[in-house]
């Protein structure tokens, strides 16, 4: 290859470098004009709520008794507010989001929005995988745990348990940031267990511990086996109610029982109660400990707490859940149960019909037919009476 051939590589090369530049110029402007397009958006969206706020003022004003007309009009106003709030909240789902205080704690005041929904969806199911991978872990460190009795493999552990709740929270506070629906009490149980597992890393090595320890690691070995479990169905579950349009699609699995799981994952209640009963256990046992054997460290008095608190909070929820559910089943089946007599009553009443169409001629003759003969008698009487005068 000679110079000239270089220099006019090098010339070609200079060109595609001016339509580089001239393409970022140009992602610059459209950048400056997104901000731009985004904060009239914000205002936008805030004069809506400042407008309804004031609209929703002045119709409570209307509390006396009203014409049937207004209070008509009343109603489709307070309909179409709802409705526009729904309005708003979407068109926010696309915007920038401000992060929490956690967030802002741990990463900074840094923007932590989503913009593409691919994205997002992608962002989410990354989380699903890294749960289920860390989960599969823990149970194999856990199992491990059990045979040998090493403080290094111990460590490691709970070393892990700390830097996976961590991480869950920190994943979990990006994702309800980019809309997705995590309900406060399990967002709270990771908080509370990032610091049982930070309580377990500092807790010394001695009598007390060893107590504890092989009732520790066989509660880990259940647990990840029911989460393991719940995970894979839930995710499968929430794929089917996705596309169903009855699920967000930015909605995760999660510990625990939620509404949304009645319908193919009930079976899993009899696991999870056994799970809290476990976490019940591991209370009553802590709190023996603090007192027996003596001079127990601060360390067994805090995770017994923290446990009862994880029982109670888990075990409130989901009774919380499960009657719930157990009503709207109920009202569902008595509403099936009266379509199903209304439809079958508007059958018969079909059928009714139709046999009286099949003998209709006769029967319209017996109900019809007379007054037209009587009319056309009286008629035929009439005329021949007036034919004998004429004669």
């Amino acid at each position: 290859m000679d110079i000239e051939t270089l220099r006019s590589e090098w010339d070609e090369l200079n060109r595609e470098y001016t339509e580089l530049e001239t393409c970022n110029r140009r992602y610059i402007e459209l950048l400056e004009q997104l901000y731009q397009h985004q904060q009239k958006c914000f205002n936008e969206i805030k004069h809506q709520r400042y407008r309804m706020n004031q609209i929703t003022a002045s119709m409570r004003q209307f509390k006396g008794p009203v014409g049937g007309e207004e209070k008509e009009k009343i109603d489709d106003l307070q309909k179409m507010s709802l409705k526009r709030k729904a309005q708003l909240h979407e068109i926010e789902q696309s915007l920038p989001a401000k992060s929490g205080r956690y967030l802002q704690i741990i990463l900074g005041d840094v923007n932590v929005s989503i913009l593409n929904r691919n994205d997002k969806v992608r962002y989410k199911d990354d989380y699903e995988k890294f749960k289920l991978i860390l989960n599969v872990i823990g149970l194999i460190m856990a199992f491990f745990n059990l045979i040998f009795n090493y403080r290094a493999l111990e460590l490691a552990f709970i070393f892990l348990l700390v830097w996976y709740y961590c991480t869950l929270t920190i994943r979990e506070s990006i994702l309800k940031v980019n809309g997705s629906r995590i309900k406060g009490w399990w967002r709270a149980h990771h908080f509370i267990s990032t610091v049982a597992a930070g309580v377990l890393l500092v807790w010394p090595q001695g009598e007390h511990w060893q107590l504890f320890r092989l009732q520790f690691m066989y509660f880990n070995v259940y647990i990840s086996i029911v989460q393991y479990l719940q995970f894979g169905y839930q995710k499968g579950l929430l794929y089917r109610l996705k596309a169903l349009g009855e699920r967000h699609n930015m909605d995760i699995t999660i510990e625990g029982f939620h509404s949304w799981m009645w319908r193919g994952l009930s079976f899993l209640l009899p696991f999870l109660f056994i799970g809290y009963a476990f976490q019940a256990y591991n209370a009553w046992t802590l709190f023996k400990l603090a007192y027996y054997p003596p001079d127990a460290p601060w360390h067994v008095s805090v995770m017994c707490g923290l446990f009862l608190l994880l029982f109670c909070g888990n075990i409130a929820t989901t009774m919380w859940v499960v009657p719930e559910k157990i009503r709207e089943r109920a009202k569902e089946r008595y509403r099936l149960q009266s379509m199903g007599k209304s439809m079958k009553l508007s059958k018969e009443m079909k059928n009714s019909a139709s046999d009286l169409d099949i003998s209709g001629n006769s029967q319209t003759a017996t109900v019809i037919a007379p007054p037209l003969v009587a009319s056309t008698a009286a008629e035929t009487s009439t005329s021949t009476a007036t034919e004998k005068k004429a004669n």
